[in-house]
């Protein structure tokens, strides 16, 4: 019989990983307080909890203003509106990523533009911006990829140069810092996500941060059916959705704010001693981290795999064989957008530059592995680089053939 548990052999770990998401008195607490309101949904906009939400998460992030909203991908949504997108405006996007952000640039009238990744990072290549700008371009859109930040210092200077906005994709991105300052908050406006398997969760929702007033009322109205904003200090008037948030939302997503710096520094710690141990074993490299990127928040600790090292068994028959070890990992957790099956969007709604390194990536090379991994002690991080050293001793038993595409 073999060893590795993929063909029958006993898992490494048979013992679950922290669960997630985490909770305690304090959400139930915040979830009673609102009950017994009587103030449960989103209007008036903003709420009680939802205003409270919007300021500390925005002062959080370095960012003057705060808004809860439904989802993220409705964050982007209104965020492309709120800059005045226009329909056919262009917005360059990187092939690897969620459909969603390509999403949002549809749905707000847009045409997104597709641009490589950068190989170290895995995050838009801001030395593909040049090829990819044209006399339609309005905005840039980096996406922090699993626990890197996009390099913020070559994408905003060239926005400015060539006058675009930048709205960054922070769903993964809760409590990272790019030069001491918060993600969300070093382009125009930033755009979170509070699904359940972010680093910040209420099951759903969203969040919009930014330093501009203007920027910030404007996305009050598209977000609460296009009334008025508060302060209407520059009479902003557009058709808007209701794309409010409850206030059962905004009290767990207080609670959860109150964990994730700690929460952040411990993920931190452990993946830095993830990548000592993986060193001692090689086949599998972390992706490079950027100095400048001062406070990573590791929402996927993303692994780049050398089928060389398992005796060239494909990625994916490697994902197998970890899942089976006892250690959650995903090979195709993202595609290039525009070949993946929930964008079925027609020619000439889109273009892309040739994304040879979106493409290895999504299909051959990275290895996803979930937060929640890192919230352990170090010894659930020593199962995490023992299941690869298991598999790596035992490649030559791999099969060859095995290729799967999850959901």
């Amino acid at each position: 019989m073999s060893a590795l548990a993929l063909l029958s052999g006993p898992p490494l770990r048979p013992i679950p990983f922290p669960r997630w998401p985490q909770f305690n008195d304090v959400e139930r607490r915040q979830l009673l307080e609102v009950l017994e309101s009587g103030k449960w949904g989103g209007y008036p906009f903003p709420n009680s909890k939802a205003r409270e939400f919007g300021s500390r998460f925005a002062q959080a992030h370095s960012a003057h203003y705060g808004l809860a909203v439904a989802n993220g991908t409705v964050a982007i949504e209104i965020a492309l509106k709120a800059i005045g997108l226009k329909p056919g405006d262009e917005v360059i996007v990187p092939a690897y990523t969620w459909d969603g952000t390509a999403g949002a640039v549809m749905f707000a009238g847009g045409i997104p533009v597709f641009v490589d990744s950068d190989p170290e990072t895995y995050c838009l290549d801001p030395t593909l911006l040049n090829a990819a700008v044209s006399p339609r371009t309005r905005a840039i859109i980096p996406v922090h990829l699993g626990m890197n930040m996009a390099d913020m210092d070559a994408i905003t200077g060239f926005a400015a140069t060539h006058k675009l906005s930048v709205i960054e994709d922070c769903a993964h991105a809760h409590g990272a810092q790019w030069h001491g300052c918060g993600a969300g908050s070093l382009g125009n406006l930033g755009a979170f996500s509070f699904q359940t398997s972010k680093l910040m969760t209420a099951g759903e929702g969203g969040g919009i941060i930014t330093n501009s007033q203007e920027l910030a009322e404007r996305c009050e109205v598209l977000i609460n059916c296009g009334r008025s904003s508060e302060a209407d200090t520059f009479g902003y008037r557009a058709v808007g959705h209701n794309y409010r948030m409850t206030d059962f939302q905004a009290g767990l997503l207080l609670a959860q704010l109150g964990r994730l710096e700690e929460q952040t520094t411990h993920r931190e710690a452990n993946a830095a001693y993830l990548e000592t141990c993986l060193a001692a074993i090689g086949g599998v490299t972390p992706l490079k981290r950027d100095p400048r990127q001062t406070r990573r928040a590791i929402y996927q600790y993303v692994l780049r795999y050398s089928p060389e090292a398992f005796g060239g068994a494909p990625r994916d028959t490697f994902v197998a064989a970890l899942e089976a070890e006892g250690i959650p990992a995903e090979g195709p957790f993202y595609e290039a957008v525009y070949r993946s099956p929930r964008f079925p969007a027609p020619p000439g709604s889109w273009r892309a530059l040739p994304c040879p390194v979106a493409e290895r990536a999504a299909y051959e090379e990275s290895v996803w592995i979930p937060h929640w991994v890192l919230l352990g002690e170090r010894a659930d991080v020593e199962d995490v680089a023992k299941a690869v050293d298991k598999i790596r001793r035992h490649a030559k038993e791999l099969p060859g053939g095995i290729h799967r595409l999850r959901r």
